[in-house]
């Protein structure tokens, strides 16, 4: 983790605080600041933006605001580790990487890369070995990193990986491709044989170009076939064997493609051949000038040079590949007769022939065959049972050939000669796939394979600048795209989410958008019927492959019936928007248009001619025979070798060869997908085959880990180059990039087609797998496996449980794991059978888990070469010993050698050993022989078996998968047995179901039968009863004609009712229409206002979980400084016991030191002594010679007595020599204790130097960790102030939330007077409705009221009452929500006082306790002074002690030596006292004797006094180890209490966190609670305002049926009235209600109560007190009249209301269900 500096720090708190945004527009986005919003009047949604560019000041909307990032995220390598993760950052970013040359940039776990406009030099060998063995996380982003990643993976899981390349036509996946094989196979090595090397891939991508390649509108050379390129590893890692399969060719170019593009490569190659003599044998020296496939030779010379140099290199590739000559000349040949057909042509009318004879006798010359069968094989279509073998090609099988040519109109002569070349092409190209496999095929065995899936991309004409509608091998291959989108979709998004949900992990992704694969329904989607081939049309939907299948099959089929099936099912709806539906009309006709890449990139479709081109082609079906049956041989052994083999499945994926075991696999599982359920039946249709190839890919690819590559088009561009419509799309300024000064890169790399590569973006929906990649936990491990690998991070668990411990809980081990290793809680979580991690913590365990392994080995590494050292030191001693054994040998055998014996043995010996040794040898080959012949046989019997096991391998797969298609066969068959026993069932219900139809029907007949007969009896008796009797004739004929006028008048009775009530229903139709279109508007409206709060929700959503993952960041980031301040601590605590270990040995070495002083001090003692004793016997020898003398001076004395003298004299001559030489021996002792006294100052003063260097290390080691100390207790206290900031940031918005509800208190309260002004303003306009209502009762006088207006009055007045009731309720309701409200606020208030408080007290108890540990500190550093002072003196008194013990030791020792002395001298005393020596030498001993004595008593007493001495410092150096021990657990505790502080303001600092979520989810209730307040008063007042207006209509009633109720008499409205009155009085008693709204209902019920009692008379009129006060209804509605004056304002002039008036009473009626409507 880089530091940052002060100034970085300080620049990116500037940014934020400017509030930077991104304004995006229609051509891109521009870079400005948000002003804010405090000191602008802007309405609700709009923001005003200033930009940085210009300096123009906008007001926008808020959806077109994005948050910007800092400037040092510009060039980030992964763009999910962006602060604001949106689309702008996003594109922001990948335009400065793009002008930097930076084309590759990760993506969450995929990786993103920008089609390079040239050729960068970022593809070398010497990029690749940069990349080698790294891990994802060490590797900046790069296509060879994916590479690594995948090879990585697949060496350590052992499991089977595929990288799958998605994106546009042009984008650059074939050259991505290529470069991950090249990396591969340079990389990982192959096997000692070389399978798969760069060299052969390099010939294999040349091959693959030449026939697969061709030039488009999108790209220049446009890959037009899907491959899956599988390399197999073996255990080692290297690759051992590879293979190919392709699908989706475009065979049909070589005859027919889209205008303005070209064919494939190779045909372009051929013609631009240099060598005459093929040439000529392929008879192309004259070119034909017209060809109706359109292959032309290129016109321009330079174009032939290239393409001639083109053909040279694809014969050298195929050479590499091991494609004999044989075997190229058959290539050749083929694609010579090709273009020859081509210039035959076909007639256009009449006969199906060739147009020009001479080019197809060349081309049937060619082919090896006649002109004869070249016809009939292209026109004639003739087929003999037998003779035609299975189809290889992409067309249908000859089993249903007779369906297709029974159907629809015939093919031309030009169609049928397409097939016959498209067939030959796609033969070739399978031929030459399979021969590129038996390049690549190898018998090693092989663990694990390696899958790289390139499909041509998305196909779009119009950005490739042309008009034309796109075909339908384009379609194909948007659809192979759709579905590899789909299944980047499924492993990103959906099966994580069923993880987490299986393992019990709760995250919420509310942002994410489902996905829509409305595009591939609509290709591929299959019906339940869809194994009964049936001619009948259903109408379940199916997609544009099935419905081409069935209208293929249906006579005069054309394609206006195939889209308006289509548009049927799959085509927009009413009221549906272009997103809404996968399919829209195009203006063109046999157009229509497809949304792809979930709808950001729409396709035009033109379906002219697809019926025909689905059909089977009988001319394609004869191509493989015609190979087949070819007199040249080099041909027809080519094909002949293969139609018995399984190279191709049901004529569509080629290239199933191979020799390993995986490639066995892939073949299984694609024929297992061919050969599975409908499959079975459906896979000789030519639309179904494009569906199964896919989903043979799909299947194939999903069984391994999946690695996903993004590649985008940075401009839309056409294949010769030119940029698409540049003056149509503004490009990016290089004012926006923002670049830095100092990068200058090509104008041509700055230029990026930003609303292009939005599109892209949108389309991949890379932004939600980000998203999903931050938010979750991407990567996962089983318990045991996380347990296994990562133990070694912590030992003390091995350790504590042993190396042999059997887990029986992994889930309670793994818990125990995770709290050693200390990770931040928010970056793991457990689940039920798997431990999931964020983004990049598994990668820091890994650094973790590589450092201690790499410490451990190094361990190891130490004990080994230990273990070899000692041994090979053990080998030199036995060596040695050898050596020394050997020398005296040798010397014994120069002793020995002139021995006779000696030479007769050593000439007999090898005679002897040299007969024993010629036996040995005998018998030695003679076992080796035997030996050898018995490995032969074994090797043999090896090889044998090895062959047999190959062989019943591959007889077990053969048997394998021939047992798989039965099976799948007869799955298949049971299933259409299944399905026609099902429809035999359906059919026999319906069958009876239409017998009993058919028996009521009968029945019903003969009724009516019968009936018919009585009624011609009857006529034919009226007839003769009129012929018999007149009278009775006339009596029945008046009966009829009475009868008739009754019918007459009901019928017109029935009309006249039928009028009126259809003209009743009219009108409320018409009111009803007109409602349900206010309805759709305000749906409408609401939707919109929808769709704008959900992409605010989701914008809002999105910035706060980057705000989240931005906290989460800092959290771990602090975490991890804590535990680098543990681990700081640690070692510092380390440091100082060190340097207390360092001080003791100093102490040692200083006691050592004066040890070794006061030995040197004794020594010259001793030196003083020896010298003194050196003295004393020379004065001994002098007086000595003068007592010689004397005694020879006696001459009186006799000879005896001189011979004793001279005996003595010889004597003492004797002991002089010797004390001489005792003298020579001490000087020389002396001597070399000087030398050794002189060594030992030495090396002490040198050890003084070393410690005393040490010593200001360790204190400078100190003094550095107590600065750091003192700077991390600075970041806390900037920490804490930080903190303090956000609190009363939290403080300042919840004023300003305090504000805003005031705010919108007052707006509530000002928004009630306005809609009290609208009420009475309405009240007046009501009130002249009334007048004029009651103009037209006086007209209307004559009629009196029917009941059932009086009911839907007392209807609309009871429903009024409850709505305002209602309306009442919800008012309480919602003040008491704001009471809660505000009772909230209150408390989150009051909580943030007290933790405010509780902040301050901590932030005091801080501060004191700083400056507590400043004063421990001082008087730390005083003890540690007076401990120095004190260790010091007693070191010094403790080497004086020593001095004194050395004393006392040497004083002994004198004394013991002087004792010897005293006793040597005593009987040297005895010997001249008997020798009759002078007596003045032994008075002089004695006197010696006592002084030594003497001396001897002083040494005692100064020992004594030494001991004394010794025992007092003893005493103060116990005082002072107490009070040291006393100062450390001070110290302790002061840590302690120090921690304990730390832990409470964590805890703090946890519930200010928690306190800020309350107070947003209080404020979001707020916001909720105010938004439903509004809407409730809204309601209120709608509500009130049509109670109002149904008590005016009621008064107006009332008045009008005042006088009508007097003549008539009518009890029934009276007593209705009545009811009504008493209703309110019983609401009245209770105590709920809006005072406004109960005076002005008081007022209305006393008009009625004062009607009543005027109509029925005191005793039935209720009221309060049992009487009401007779008042005239005329007098109560004037004084609720308005002024004339307010009438005379009133915009309802005397001219307009005969018109109310006139239209008041038609429309009572229908007011009835629009006021229930509202309630």
């Amino acid at each position: 983790m880089r530091v940052k500096t002060e100034e970085q720090i300080a620049a990116e708190e500037a940014w934020y605080e400017t509030e930077k945004v991104w304004l995006v527009h229609k051509d891109g986005f521009s870079l400005g600041s948000q002003l804010k919003s405090e000191e602008l009047s802007l309405p609700e949604g709009k923001v005003r933006v200033k930009l940085d560019h210009d300096g123009a000041i906008l007001d926008v909307d808020e959806d077109d605001v994005e948050k910007a990032n800092a400037p040092s995220c510009d060039r980030l390598e992964d763009l999910a580790s962006l602060v604001y993760l949106n689309e702008s950052s996003v594109l922001h970013t990948l335009r400065q990487r793009y002008g930097a040359s930076l084309l590759h940039t990760y993506a969450g776990p995929s990786l993103l890369v920008l089609s390079p406009r040239g050729a960068p030099a970022v593809y070398s060998e010497k990029v690749m070995h940069m990349f080698k063995g790294c891990r994802r996380e060490d590797m900046a982003p790069h296509i060879y990193a994916v590479a690594q990643t995948a090879y990585r993976a697949m060496l350590m899981s052992r499991q089977d990986q595929s990288i799958i390349l998605l994106g546009s036509s042009g984008s650059g996946k074939t050259t991505s491709c290529q470069h991950l094989v090249q990396y591969l196979a340079t990389i990982a090595g192959t096997s000692g044989n070389k399978v798969f090397s760069a060299e052969k891939w390099q010939a294999l991508y040349s091959l693959l170009e030449a026939f697969g390649n061709s030039p488009t509108i999108m790209n220049g050379n446009a890959t037009r076939f899907s491959q899956i390129l599988s390399l197999d590893f073996d255990q080692a890692g290297q690759v051992a064997s590879a293979s190919i399969q392709t699908m989706l060719l475009e065979k049909l170019r070589v005859a027919r493609r889209p205008a303005g593009e070209a064919t494939f490569n190779v045909f372009y190659y051929l013609l631009a051949c240099g060598d005459g003599t093929l040439r000529t044998e392929l008879h192309l020296n004259h070119l034909a000038e017209n060809n109706v496939f359109g292959i032309v030779p290129l016109a321009k010379p330079e174009e032939k040079q290239k393409a001639a140099q083109q053909f040279s290199k694809l014969q050298t590739a195929m050479k590499v590949l091991g494609i004999s000559p044989d075997e190229q000349k058959a290539c050749w040949l083929i694609l010579a007769a090709i273009y020859h057909l081509g210039a035959a042509g076909a007639t256009k009318a009449g006969r199906k022939q060739f147009a020009r004879h001479e080019w197809a006798q060349k081309a049937a010359y060619l082919l090896g065959c006649s002109l004869e069968e070249l016809s009939s094989a292209i026109f004639k279509h003739q087929h003999k049972g037998g003779t035609l073998q299975r189809s290889t090609s992409f067309r249908q099988g000859p089993e249903e050939s007779s369906l297709g040519d029974s159907t629809g109109p015939k093919l031309s002569a030009l169609e049928c000669l397409e097939g016959m070349a498209s067939g030959l092409y796609s033969e070739l190209f399978t031929l030459l796939v399979s021969l590129v496999n038996r390049a690549l095929k190898s018998s090693q065995h092989s663990l694990c394979s390696m899958m790289i899936v390139d499909t041509p991309g998305f196909q779009n004409p119009e950005q490739g600048g042309s008009a034309r509608g796109a075909s339908f091998e384009e379609l194909c291959h948007n659809y192979a795209q759709d579905r590899l989108q789909r299944l980047f979709h499924e492993r990103t998004f959906v099966q994580e989410l069923e993880r987490y949900k299986e393992e019990n992990i709760e995250l919420a992704f509310d942002d994410l958008e489902p996905a829509t694969d409305d595009s591939v329904a609509a290709v591929d989607q299959a019906s339940h019927q869809s194994l009964v081939r049936s001619l009948a049309r259903t109408d379940e939907a199916r997609g544009l492959l099935w419905l081409l299948e069935e209208e293929v099959l249906v006579p005069g089929a054309t394609e206006d019936a195939l889209l308006e099936r289509l548009f049927s099912y799959y085509g927009p709806q009413e009221g549906d928007k272009k997103g809404q539906s996968p399919l829209l009309r195009s203006s063109k006709p046999h157009h229509f248009l497809l949304g792809h890449s979930h709808g950001t990139n729409w396709v035009e479709y033109n379906v002219a001619g697809w019926l025909s081109y689905t059909k089977q082609n009988p001319a394609t079906q004869n191509a493989p025979r015609l190979l087949q049956d070819s007199q040249k041989k080099i041909i027809s052994n080519l094909f002949l070798g293969r139609a018995g083999s399984a190279t191709v499945l049901s004529g569509s994926i080629a290239g199933l060869e191979g020799g390993s075991q995986l490639a066995l696999r892939r073949a299984t599982s694609m024929r297992k997908t061919f050969t599975t359920g409908m499959a079975a039946v459906k896979k000789k249709s030519l639309c179904i085959q494009i569906k199964l190839q896919v989903d043979a890919l799909i299947d194939t690819i999903k069984k391994s880990k999946l690695h996903f590559v993004h590649c985008f088009l940075p401009v839309a561009e056409g294949w010769a180059g030119e940029p698409r419509s540049a003056s149509s799309r503004r490009v990016s300024s290089s004012s926006e990039l923002d670049l830095p000064s100092g990068d200058h890169c090509e104008a041509g790399l700055l230029q990026l087609d930003v609303p292009l590569l939005r599109a892209q973006l949108r389309g991949s929906r890379l932004l939600d797998a980000m998203r999903m990649y931050r938010q979750g936990y991407p990567d996962h491990m089983v318990f045991s496996e996380f347990r296994r690998r990562f133990d070694v991070l912590a030992p003390h668990l091995t350790k504590k449980h042993g190396r042999n411990y059997i887990v029986v809980d992994e889930r309670r081990a793994v818990e125990e794991l995770l709290e050693s290793l200390d990770l931040e809680k928010s970056s793991c979580c457990m689940g039920l059978s798997r431990v999931f991690f964020r983004a990049g913590t598994l990668a820091r365990l890994e650094e973790q888990r590589d450092e201690q392994t790499s410490r451990n080995l190094t361990l190891f590494q130490a004990a080994c070469r230990g273990y070899l050292a000692r041994q090979h030191f053990k080998k030199k001693k036995i060596q040695d010993l050898a050596i020394r054994c050997v020398q005296k040998n040798i010397k014994k055998n120069k002793g020995v050698k002139d021995w006779p014996w000696w030479k007769l043995f050593t000439t007999v010996r090898p005679l002897i050993e040299v007969q024993l040794s010629e036996e040995q040898i005998r018998n030695k080959d003679e076992e080796i022989q035997q030996l050898r012949n018995k490995l032969e046989k074994v090797e043999k019997e090896r090889n044998e078996l090895r062959l047999n096991s190959d062989r019943l391998e591959t007889r077990i797969s053969e048997l394998t998968s021939e047992l798989t298609d039965e099976r799948n066969t007869g799955e298949s068959a049971s299933q259409l047995l299944d399905a026609e026993a099902a429809e035999r069932l359906r059919a026999e219900k319906e069958m009876k179901e239409l017998q009993t139809q058919y028996d009521a029907l009968k029945k019903k007949m003969e009724v009516m039968e019968m009936e018919v007969m009585e009624a011609r009896l009857i006529r034919a008796a009226e007839i003769n009863g009129e012929v018999d009797d007149d009278d009775a004739g006339g009596e029945w004929r008046m009966k009829y004609e009475r009868a008739m006028r009754e019918v007459d008048f009901t019928k017109k009775r029935l009309q006249q009712e039928f009028e009126d009530k259809l003209e009743v229903e009219q009108q409320n139709k018409r009111q009803l229409e007109r409602r349900l279109g206010d309805l759709q508007a305000d749906s409408d409206e609401s939707q919109r206002a929808l769709q704008q709060l959900k992409k605010k929700c989701q914008r809002l959503t999105a910035e706060l979980q980057d705000t989240k993952l931005h906290l989460e960041g800092q959290q771990v980031r602090n975490h991890e400084l804590e535990k680098k301040q543990r681990r700081f601590d640690s070692e510092l605590s380390q440091a100082h016991e060190e340097a207390q270990r360092e001080k003791l040995q100093r102490e040692k070495l200083q006691r050592e030191k004066d040890a070794l002083l006061a030995e040197a001090f004794s020594l010259k003692q001793q030196l003083e002594e020896k010298d003194m004793d050196i003295a004393g016997f020379t004065q001994k020898v002098v007086s000595l010679e003068a007592e010689l003398q004397d005694i020879s001076s006696q001459e009186s004395k006799d000879e005896a007595s001189l011979a004793k003298v001279k005996k003595q004299l010889r004597d003492l001559e004797a002991k002089v020599k010797d004390q001489e030489e005792e003298l020579d021996e001490q000087a020389g002792t002396i001597q070399m204790l000087e030398q050794a006294k002189l060594r030992l100052e030495m090396e002490m003063e040198r050890m003084r130097q070393t410690h005393s260097k040490e010593v200001e290390s360790r204190d400078e080691e100190v003094e550095e960790a107590r600065q750091s100390c003192q700077k991390k207790l600075k970041q806390m206290e900037v920490q804490l102030e930080e903190e303090y900031e956000d609190k009363q940031k939290v403080l300042r918005e919840k004023r300003e939330l305090e504000s805003k509800l005031a705010m919108l208190s007052d707006q509530v309260n000002q928004r009630d007077l306005e809609s009290e002004k609208r009420l009475r303003k309405d009240l007046k306009r009501t009130k002249a409705l009334l007048a004029d209502a009651q103009i037209m009762l006086d007209h209307l006088k004559n009629n009196a009221p029917s009941k059932r207006e009086i009911a839907q009055l007392k209807n609309q007045l009871e429903e009024s009452e409850f709505t305002c009731a209602a309306a009442v309720k919800a008012r309480k309701a919602m003040e008491v929500e704001i009471e809660d409200l505000h009772l909230q606020i209150d408390d989150i208030a009051k909580a943030k006082t007290a933790l405010e408080e509780q902040l301050s007290r901590l932030q005091r108890e801080k501060n004191e306790i700083q400056s507590r540990l400043e004063e421990d500190q001082e008087d730390m550093n005083e003890l540690m002074k007076k401990h120095k002072a004190a260790v010091a003196q007693a070191s010094r008194d403790l080497a004086q002690m020593n001095d004194l013990q050395a004393q006392l030791e040497e004083a002994n020792k004198e004394k013991q030596e002087l004792q010897e002395k005293l006793q040597a001298l005593q009987s040297q005393v005895e010997f001249l006292e008997q020798s009759m020596v002078d007596k003045s030498l032994v008075s002089r001993q004695e006197a010696k004797i006592r002084e030594l004595e003497t001396r001897l008593e002083f040494e005692r007493t100064q020992v004594k006094r030494l001991e004394s001495l010794a025992s007092r410092l003893k005493e103060n150096m116990e005082k002072l180890t107490e009070e040291r021990d006393q100062r450390t657990a001070a110290e302790n505790r002061e840590k302690e209490q120090n921690k304990r502080l730390q832990r409470q303001l964590r805890d703090t600092k946890e519930e200010m966190g928690e306190l800020a979520r309350k107070e947003a989810e209080a404020s979001r209730k707020k916001h909720e609670l105010e938004m439903d307040l509004e809407s409730l008063e809204a309601a209120n007042q709608s509500l009130q305002a049509d109670l109002k207006l149904a008590f005016k209509r009621i008064g107006d009633l009332q008045a009008a049926i005042e006088d009508e109720m007097e003549s008539d008499g009518n009890e029934d409205l009276i007593t209705s009235l009545q009811d009504m009155v008493t209703k309110y009085q019983k609401r009245k008693n209770k105590p709920e209600g809006d005072s406004d709204v109960d005076s002005e209902l008081e007022d209305r019920v006393d008009g009625v109560k004062s009607w009543l009692s005027k109509n029925k008379g005191p005793s039935k009129a209720a009221s309060d007190d049992g009487s009401l006060k007779s008042s005239s209804p005329t007098s109560y509605w004037k004084s609720l009249a308005p002024d004339r004056s307010d009438d005379e304002h009133d915009p309802l002039d005397s001219t307009s209301r005969p018109r109310y008036s006139h239209n008041y009473l038609s429309d009572s009626d229908t007011e009835a269900k629009p006021t229930e409507t509202n309630a």
